[in-house]
């Protein structure tokens, strides 16, 4: 079976990194603070789950993570 540690490890020079959309009621408390009004960001995660980013748009993560040397997906 493929799993996502498999593909990172394939590619170590731009690992995979996923982009996900995050409601900001599922955020800590004071990230909500920080973003009053906006109701969506997008998280970028490393292949073990850990989040790495929450950025405003998708637009912005896939930028920060090919910035980055890493290979954005864009995942649910």
């Amino acid at each position: 079976m493929i799993t996502p540690q498999t593909v990172a490890k394939a590619d170590q020079s731009h690992p995979i990194v996923y982009i996900r959309p995050v409601a900001t009621s599922d955020l800590p408390q004071e990230i909500q603070e920080q973003v009053d009004g906006v109701t969506q960001l997008f998280a970028v995660h490393d292949a073990d789950g850990e989040r790495l980013a929450l950025v405003a748009n998708r637009r912005l993560a896939f930028a920060l993570a090919r910035e980055n040397h890493l290979t954005p997906v864009h995942i649910q």
